[in-house]
């Protein structure tokens, strides 16, 4: 196939779109998982209610247990059904292929973000708590200035883990209809006939965002290693 042609330039523009229908699904999706998880693992680790526990064990032991993909497709397919029942039958409701892969990825990977947050708080020295309470302190401000700043660098590198997956995952979005940068490529080799030339470019997007996480997160990591080099050295 000629890259130089017409039909070559249309599929090309098509898989860029689908780039950056990939990119808003993964960002929107993970930073929804990462504020929720956020709230879930520090009210779970915070809370002594046996009915908190019990809701959070149960939906952690069901998230965990169910494969993201059945998740999709029970949101996708079932999630207009749902949502006529919550507010009424008189309302129509549409769950879109973009809608069910924020709500998947959100509600799968809140989950392993919580349990994330909950390892890293307890992680960390009880001493800390106790020195802002000593210094009177504010409960707000103690968490803000004190330790959430040690929580990001001690639950960093699974972040970045998390983060990795979830952009991984995106390709499943589209068994449910989505045109993400996968289902593209599929289209395009399948069109064209030429399967290696339009999946390469696919696994070339994956691996050069890979490549710029893994940098940036270096970065970041020695950013908040700053005070503990410090302090060694």
């Amino acid at each position: 196939m000629d890259i130089f042609s017409e039909q070559f330039g249309g599929y090309a523009f098509q898989m860029l779109r689908g780039a950056a229908i990939t990119l808003q699904l993964f960002v929107v999706g993970f930073l929804l998982a990462l504020l929720c998880g956020t709230v879930f693992g520090i009210a779970s680790s915070l809370s002594r209610s046996f009915i908190i526990q019990g809701v959070y064990r149960t939906y952690l032991s069901i998230i965990t247990g169910v494969p993201s993909l059945l998740i999709i497709f029970l949101i996708y397919y079932g999630g207009s059904a749902m949502l006529t029942s919550l507010f009424g039958r008189s309302r129509g409701f549409d769950v879109t292929p973009f809608g069910a892969g924020v709500a998947s990825l959100t509600i799968v990977y809140s989950a392993y973000i919580a349990e994330l947050v909950r390892g890293a708080i307890r992680n960390l020295p009880r001493g800390q708590f106790e020195a802002a309470a000593a210094l009177a302190i504010r409960p707000f401000a103690a968490w803000r200035r004190v330790i959430i700043p040690q929580l990001v660098r001690l639950a960093l590198p699974g972040l970045v883990n998390i983060w990795m997956i979830v952009l991984k995952d995106t390709p499943l979005v589209g068994l449910a209809g989505l045109n993400e940068l996968v289902g593209n490529a599929k289209i395009a080799a399948g069109a064209t006939k030429e399967p290696f030339l339009f999946f390469i470019a696919a696994s070339l997007f994956f691996v050069a965002f890979s490549a710029l996480t893994l940098r940036l997160s270096a970065v970041l990591e020695a950013r908040f290693a700053r005070g503990i080099a410090e302090a060694k050295a």
